[in-house]
């Protein structure tokens, strides 16, 4: 029954207090029923949350009483006005100290309203945990952190809050909110099992979710408004599901024929396996949509804007969004022209970015990874293309320049003094041949492209790359054969020739610093070439050293033997290059080879001071070699003619062999044959 003031106290009370004493009444009257009240209430709060005596009395019924007395102490205070106060504490000081006491009391009747309101909560939490009612016990928990755990920003708070009861209820209420938790997450981890099995060589991962979708999203509604901590599913998900499928080629089977959940199976092998058997990024998107349909159905709308993928996703959206681009979707870049027309990557990957959206996982605007993918596409397009063709480039350049075939067969030089648009006929090594196919295809498929003709020197640049590449790998790669052999020396020639000839010929391609790359590409070949005649030079001249002909008697074997080494040398080099190089090159590279060769035995022969006709007949048959010998150097016998002291050296033979009448006639008085070339051995001056 709920003890108020009596009819007459209310009456009176309502009627603005007319008289002092009417007012004192009716204080001390509701005084009385609040310390009859207060001693009640201590007592069922001592005994509940200080002693912990058996009690079967509740909360129910003194809140109601409760809640009358202090409509009635507040109605009581409301009527009294300042002036009326004023005036009472004039009157009756008695009055005054009753109303002040009155004020107290009205606090500790707040406290103790709360405390019963907090023992009705407590009450009907163990009600909806008997009955698993866990969104109700959710919400009560939500109402006794207000009461509880709030700051104390008044009286009553601070109050309550030194309370000998606070310590135990505070104690309660979070043992209430652990129990609720376990509760929710045991119940959850039964509608949503995550297991993985170890094999040897392979694992198996399975994700059930109960088709009991009310069940379900309540449980998790209200695990998650609990603060429940997602890490253990985030870890789980990510390294058992979402990396798998991004890096390995993995089984996903969804399963909806059970009548009681939905069940993904993925399985894959743990081997580390080969980066040419890694998943495309379809399916790898694929199998990402699918785990991600298997848990829609916990995705429920938690807090405001905050789904349970978007605090899934808060954990694990980094690192996966790193992974996909860095593991997957980078190795996806086209690296021809044809598959780059083909790829539909941009837009599949900005659609599989909208499912992520769509199911709360990312945010549209803060999370960029794969926008910012999509973005540098025709960059990273363009530098996956250049290394391509550059790694397929100097695996060609690698190869054996040895290797060799005909070029422009047919083509002679005269044909070429004609039309220097033309290439002589000559060998150059295969690899060669592939290079500037490579180089070709790129020019072929920038045609048939829709590129924007501003971005197609990006892409043609990577054949200036290429051959300045080839100028300076080539000579590396193939140091100890281009010194050693003759012929690669030769063949690297050519085919800087050949390779300068095609960029020449292909100026209305617009391919950059094309000027540069040709006279960069003869002048490398040049080097190289002119290296090696001159390594030959260097051989027939250490031949020569030891060559002697000062004995006035008779020069002997050794200039023999030594002219014919050295002809056995040059017919080495006429053997391996002859059909190599372009017969203009061929024929004047042998002419300044015998020139040298020719001068020193001639110097020699004209710096002996008297020669005797045994040694005259003696080297006029040494010479007689050379003579012999030379024409069969070049293709033609008569392009020897081309050896600029070859009528010297004929001519020295024949003074070798003459008498002083027959040089006296052939001299002429300085008009002869003779006087051409050795004007300064028969001391004539101009």
């Amino acid at each position: 029954m709920v003890v108020g003031l009596d009819g007459s106290v209310i009456k009176e009370l309502s009627a603005g207090f007319d008289t002092i004493e009417d007012t004192k009444a009716g204080v001390v009257h509701i005084l009385q029923q609040i310390r009859r009240f207060q001693e009640r209430i201590h007592k069922h709060i001592e005994d509940n949350y200080v002693d912990f005596m058996p009690n079967h009395t509740t909360s129910d019924m003194y809140i109601e009483e409760g809640e009358h007395l202090l409509r009635d102490t507040e109605h009581l205070l409301s009527n009294v006005s300042s002036d009326t106060r004023l005036d009472l504490n004039e009157a009756n000081a008695e009055l005054t100290q009753c109303i002040e006491e009155l004020r107290e009391i009205s606090l500790g009747l707040k406290v103790s309203h709360r405390i019963l309101k907090i023992d009705d909560f407590f009450q009907c939490v163990e009600e909806a945990n008997a009955t698993k009612d866990y969104l109700m016990v959710l919400d009560l928990l939500g109402k006794l952190k207000c009461l509880i755990c709030r700051e104390a920003t008044c009286e009553v708070d601070r109050i309550f809050q030194k309370c000998a009861c606070y310590d135990t209820i505070k104690i309660k209420y979070h043992v209430q909110a652990n129990i609720l938790q376990q509760n929710l997450q045991h119940k959850f981890e039964r509608l949503l099992q995550l297991s993985e099995k170890n094999f040897p060589t392979t694992k198996h991962v399975t994700v059930q979710v109960s088709k009991d979708v009310g069940q379900l999203q309540d449980i998790v509604m209200a695990l998650f408004q609990a603060r429940y901590n997602p890490l253990k599913i985030c870890d789980f998900l990510l390294e058992n599901c979402l990396m798998p499928m991004v890096v390995k080629p993995v089984s996903v089977e969804l399963l909806n024929d059970n009548e009681e959940y939905t069940q993904l199976n993925i399985s894959y092998s743990l081997k580390e396996l080969l980066k040419s058997l890694k998943p495309s990024y379809k399916e790898v998107f694929a199998n990402i949509q699918m785990l991600l349909d298997c848990l829609t159905n916990i995705n429920v709308n938690v807090f405001a804007e905050q789904h349970v993928f978007t605090i899934i996703g808060g954990q694990i959206k980094d690192r996966l969004l790193k992974l996909i681009v860095d593991e997957c979707l980078m190795d996806s870049i086209p690296a021809t022209m044809d598959e780059y027309h083909k790829s539909t990557l941009v837009q599949d990957v900005l659609r599989f970015e909208q499912t992520l959206v769509d199911n709360f996982f990312i945010h549209a605007e803060m999370d960029c990874t794969l926008t910012n993918f999509t973005k540098k596409f025709e960059q990273l397009f363009r530098n996956r293309f250049n290394k391509k063709v550059l790694e397929t480039a100097r695996e060609i350049m690698h190869k054996d320049l040895q290797d060799m075939t005909v070029v422009a067969e047919g083509i002679t030089a005269e044909d070429v003094v004609k039309n220097p648009f033309l290439f002589p006929q000559c060998m150059i090594s295969k690899c060669t041949l592939d290079l500037i196919k490579l180089m070709e295809h790129i020019l072929k498929q920038l045609n048939n492209s829709a590129e924007e003709e501003e971005e197609e020197p990006e892409l043609l640049a990577v054949i200036p790359v290429i051959l300045n590449t080839y100028i300076n790998e080539v000579p590396k790669t193939h140091k100890n054969l281009l010194e050693s052999i003759p012929q690669q020396s030769v063949l690297f020639f050519n085919n800087c020739m050949f390779l300068a000839h095609w960029v020449a010929k292909n100026a209305d391609a617009c391919i950059p610093t094309h000027p540069a790359l040709v006279n960069t590409l003869h002048a490398t070949g040049t080097n190289i070439f002119k290296a090696q005649i001159i390594y030959q030079q260097k051989i027939l001249a250490t031949i020569l050293r030891e060559f002697d002909i000062s004995d006035p008697h008779s020069i002997g074997s050794r200039p023999f033997k030594l002219t014919r080494q050295c002809l056995r040398q040059l017919d080495v080099l006429k053997n391996v290059w002859r059909n190599v190089l372009p017969d203009s090159t061929y024929k004047q590279t042998f002419c300044d080879l015998l020139n040298d060769f020719c001068l020193d035995i001639m110097k020699r022969v004209l710096l002996l001071e008297d020669i005797s006709t045994t040694v005259a007949n003696e080297l006029s048959e040494l010479i007689e070699v050379i003579l012999n010998v030379s024409p069969t150097l070049f293709k033609e016998k008569h392009e020897v003619l081309c050896v600029p002291c070859w009528m010297k050296l004929r001519q020295l033979k024949m003074i070798l062999n003459a008498s002083l009448q027959e040089i006296t006639e052939q001299w002429c008085d300085g008009a002869g044959i003779l006087t051409a070339h050795y004007k300064e051995a028969f001391g004539v001056r101009n």
